[in-house]
């Protein structure tokens, strides 16, 4: 069986995180990277995440298709599970096309799954505080 590894911050999961999640779970036993709260602070925004760390850990624990999560607070720290993991795919959202990847130097094929009616954690929230003012 294959080592699918798929990492990000997952905070508010939605229908496309699932759908992204549920595919890769179809191409061998899933591993799943997680942010930091620091981390997640650092790149999104004070605001954020909406759901703290071991409450995202516990999500995706609980979707039946995640065999394992693991937690990162660096880039360096990422690159070392992945190499520690030496996945076979990574599945990633399209977004990422023609970005750098961290930790692709481990990986053996990298799958770009499409993003779903442009749903984003970022815009959920947003909706959410507009209609809650």
């Amino acid at each position: 069986m294959k080592t699918i590894w798929c990492n990000g911050t997952f905070d508010v999961l939605h229908y496309g995180h699932f759908k992204l999640l549920e595919y890769a779970s179809s191409l061998g036993t899933l591993n799943v990277g997680i942010d930091s709260d620091r981390r997640v602070k650092e790149k999104k925004g004070i605001d954020r995440p909406f759901h703290s760390l071991n409450q995202r850990r516990e999500i995706l624990e609980g979707l039946r298709f995640v065999n394992k999560v693991y937690e990162f607070d660096s880039d360096d720290e990422l690159t070392s599970i992945i190499q520690s993991i030496s996945p076979d795919v990574m599945v990633i959202g399209s977004d990422y096309t023609d970005k750098k990847i961290i930790g692709s130097e481990y990986i053996k094929q990298i799958v770009y799954f499409s993003r779903l009616e442009n749903l984003s954690t970022t815009n959920i929230l947003n909706k959410w505080e507009t209609i809650n003012q």
